[in-house]
């Protein structure tokens, strides 16, 4: 039953990363700024989206203990003034688009940590490394493109190496957000209605100090 299980997972991860999206498009992202953080959700860069249009954010922890939120227009204020040095931010929410697909983001603040928590989440492979590579459900795997968005306006796609993982050069201090969209075949049931179309989008985030 465990094998079973577990070639079903890798099954998924493999259709996933077959159908990562090319297409830019909305994700939530997490910021820091001492010992506030907080979400948004749009582009960098660009007008933020009003979080309104979000259900049932969240911010965690890598052991889940969830944090205080404060809703405002286009933003989620995080209290991160609880969170350990050297500990890395989450964020989750979700959103029915007019398609009628469910929307999955998943936002992760920080490099220090080198294992996942969200079900889709860029790590990298050494604290605060460069090189990054992408997890589903606790299994590796590639990728087809990764966009970066800096608060510079600095934007590129990233495309995996042989092993699968990215890396990416910071020239230069600011904001940095990788994000990596992908298409799970399977459907999802939340609030007892079932979703064909489920997306998710996963971001992570860290800034490069002056």
């Amino acid at each position: 039953m465990l094998f079973s299980s577990r070639l079903r997972s890798l099954s998924l991860a493999a259709s996933l990363v077959a159908s990562a999206g090319a297409v830019h498009a909305d994700y939530l992202w997490l910021q820091r700024d001492g010992a506030t953080a907080e979400a948004r959700f749009g582009e960098v860069g660009r007008p933020d989206q009003p979080v309104a249009t979000l259900a049932a954010p969240r911010a965690f922890l890598a052991d889940g203990k969830d944090l205080p939120l404060t809703a405002e227009a286009e933003r989620v204020v995080v209290a991160a003034s609880a969170v350990p040095a050297g500990t890395d931010l989450r964020a989750a929410a979700r959103r029915v688009g007019d398609d009628g697909a469910l929307y999955l983001y998943q936002a992760r603040w920080g490099r220090a940590e080198t294992k996942a928590v969200n079900d889709l989440e860029l790590v990298p492979t050494a604290p605060n490394g460069n090189t990054f590579k992408l997890v589903w459900k606790g299994n590796t795997v590639a990728a087809t493109q990764v966009n970066v968005d800096t608060s510079e306006g600095w934007r590129r796609v990233l495309r995996p190496a042989a092993d699968g993982t990215i890396t990416l050069p910071t020239p230069f201090p600011g904001l940095y957000v990788l994000e990596v969209m992908a298409k799970v075949n399977g459907a999802a049931t939340i609030d007892g209605k079932k979703y064909d179309d489920v997306r998710h989008t996963a971001t992570l985030s860290f800034e490069v100090p002056r």
